[in-house]
Order: structure tokens, then C-alpha cells, then sequence
């Protein structure tokens, strides 16, 4: 029989794994192997190999006087990834789609590489076609211009002098010193019309946390120009709260 949404599937060995966790996180002091099986109605045998695999995982650390959690679920509560920053700001990203009528995307500056983080879009609102690569192109795109603007000038050259300025349409600079006198001063707004994909503008606000260099921009088909260029006041303001968002 398949599984369906009345009939799911359950890992019985992680959700005793997880009562395990849940017992010992509720507790004010170290819980001992007998607390635990007596509390969540596991056989000893079954909470003794639940307890050596969940310790040698980090998730537990064991005491003298019991099992504490561990290091791992710590990071958990506390590190911000790709996922949890994409989880977060998902609500924003389709909010915004419907609000301007437009492709949002979210975007990062990862390592020296820019990262394409998430995009919410629709059938009336379609993504710009992601013909070349983002990586790549960060001299024609408003989300590239928007990230290099919010990083240092050794960072910049870093990143210009691995990413050859190859002409993706007519209107895309190539020309670096242009380039850099034509980047967004910092907390403005970067725009691209044409530079990227013809017939496409955007728009790119920057989105920094003492943990993030990123950047929320929408994209519209081109003869929409004068209607991206009056989101741009919202765009900034949307991704202020967002980045307020991540750091709370």
C-alpha cells in the first residue's frame, strides 16, 4: 500500500531517538539511563544503544551523574545556515512576489562566489531565464552589482580578477574601471536593464547581517522599467526587516 498524507510513514528507532532528546532537554539537572527509560517507556537494552549512538553523534553528552544535550544541539539552536536563512525569508520572498507583481530573489556573496539562495516566482510572475550562470555574472546583474557594492575592495578584486567581464548582451559592461565607478554606493539600490538578458531589468537591495552579505531583488520584463525603478524604495525597505529578521 503507498503511503499517503492519512497513512505516513514513521521511523519508529528516531522518534524514540527524539524522546530520548525531548526528556532529557526538559530536565533541570542530568537524567540517568533508568530516569530516561522510566520516563519515556523504553525498554533498557533500546534506551542504552539509543544513548551511546545519540552521545557519539554530539547529541547528547554523557555525565557522572546522567545525559545532558550536547554540542550539536547547541549549533543547532544557535548557527545560522543557507537553510534556516532560506526558511525564514521565504515568507518575505512570496510576500513581496504578490505585493509588486514580480520574480523575487534571494541572493549571497559565499566564500568569494555568489549564491543563488532562493527565488519566489510564479506563472505570472516568471524568473529572469538563468541563462548564464550567476557565478559568473556579477558585472551584468543587479543581484551581482548589489553584492559586490556591500564587500571590501580587496573582496572586489578578488572576485573581478576570477570572473573574466564576458559580454552577455549588448548593454553588459566590460569595461572593469566602469564598472567599478558605476557599483551602487553602499545601502543603494544596484539596477540592471538589459545587462544580463535583454528585454529583462532588476533591481537589488542589499541584505547584510554581521553573518550575511546578501541581496533581495525582483526582476521584470523590460518595458515594466519605470515600474521596477518605483519598487525601489519598498525593495530596500523589505530588505532592511529582513535582515532585522536574521539577526533577531
Amino acid at each position: 500500500m503507498s503511503d499517503s498524507p492519512r497513512n505516513p510513514t514513521l521511523i519508529g528507532s528516531v522518534q524514540r531517538a527524539l524522546r530520548l532528546l525531548d526528556t532529557v532537554g526538559s530536565s533541570n539537572s542530568p537524567v540517568t539511563a533508568k530516569q530516561l527509560a522510566r520516563q519515556t517507556g523504553l525498554a533498557m537494552p533500546t534506551t542504552y544503544h539509543l544513548l551511546r549512538t545519540l552521545v557519539h553523534e554530539g547529541y547528547l553528552h554523557k555525565l557522572s551523574e546522567g545525559y545532558v544535550l550536547g554540542e550539536r544541539v547547541n549549533a543547532l539552536q544557535t548557527r545560522s545556515t543557507p537553510q534556516t536563512t532560506v526558511a525564514q525569508l521565504s515568507p518575505t520572498l512570496h510576500r513581496l512576489r504578490d505585493e509588486l507583481s514580480a520574480a523575487v530573489y534571494l541572493a549571497s556573496f559565499d566564500d568569494g562566489e555568489i549564491v543563488l539562495m532562493d527565488v519566489a516566482d510564479g506563472p505570472k510572475t516568471p524568473r529572469v531565464d538563468l541563462w548564464a550562470d550567476f557565478r559568473d555574472a556579477a558585472h551584468a546583474t543587479a543581484i551581482g552589482k548589489s553584492l559586490l557594492s556591500s564587500v571590501d575592495s580587496e573582496t572586489q578584486r578578488d572576485y573581478l580578477s576570477r570572473h573574466p567581464l564576458v559580454g552577455l548582451t549588448p548593454r553588459t559592461i566590460t569595461d572593469k574601471w566602469r564598472l567599478m565607478h558605476t557599483l551602487p554606493n553602499a545601502g543603494e539600490v544596484a539596477v540592471d536593464e538589459g545587462e544580463y538578458s535583454l528585454n529583462t531589468a532588476c533591481i537589488a537591495a542589499p541584505l547584510c547581517t554581521p553573518s550575511l552579505v546578501g541581496t533581495l531583488a525582483v526582476s521584470v520584463p523590460e518595458y515594466r522599467f519605470d515600474s521596477v525603478m518605483s519598487m525601489r524604495t519598498r525593495l530596500a525597505s523589505a530588505a532592511k526587516s529582513a535582515a532585522l529578521t536574521l539577526t533577531v
